[in-house]
């Protein structure tokens, strides 16, 4: 199956061998993806103006954007949950960290190390996230040590081996 990667002008995506992205996902520019991360149907990472890196055994789920600023890269360390329709944008995530489904986080955000954003929350530019915390809302309210790391961890681990199972097995059949 072929993935629609891109590069555009001299930004050339640069994905392991061992990342797993999915051929409805589609990937244009300066993007790097770690090894046993993944990369899900609709997704899309667009490192046109600058970079997007994406580090080892992440998930970036179904219909995700992630984009970047020619200022401000987009950076997703390693172990990382980013869930369904999330957009990433100037950037950055942390190891061991959770985006949930549906949250925007814009320029110049950081969520620390094993902190947790949950669903539909918005953080504004220059919010920081502290380790352990949980963001919650729209603008986004941070409540300490409510981060659940072996949840994040579970979930982690859910899509390096999902990422497997579809490298080895998934066909079409149309």
């Amino acid at each position: 199956m072929r993935v629609p990667i891109y590069a555009l002008g001299d930004r050339v995506p640069s994905i392991h061998p061992d990342a797993y992205v999915h051929p409805d996902a589609v990937i244009i520019g300066s993007v790097n993806i770690g090894a046993g991360s993944s990369v899900w149907p609709c997704a899309v990472l667009r490192g046109d103006d600058g970079e997007i890196n994406i580090g080892e055994r992440t998930s970036i789920q179904d219909g995700c954007v992630l984009h970047t600023t020619y200022i401000f890269p987009t950076i997703v360390g390693d172990d990382c949950v980013i869930g369904h329709m999330v957009h990433l944008e100037g950037c950055t995530i942390e190891n061991g960290s959770l985006v949930g489904n549906g949250s925007i986080v814009m320029h110049k955000v950081i969520v620390r190390s094993g902190a947790v954003v949950g669903a539909n929350s918005v953080l504004l530019n220059g919010t920081e996230v502290p380790s352990g915390a949980l963001a919650v809302g729209a603008p986004a309210v941070i409540k300490l040590d409510k981060a659940r790391p072996a949840e994040i961890k579970l979930g982690a681990d859910s899509y390096v081996n999902r990422a497997r199972i579809y490298r080895e097995k998934l066909r079409r059949i149309d």
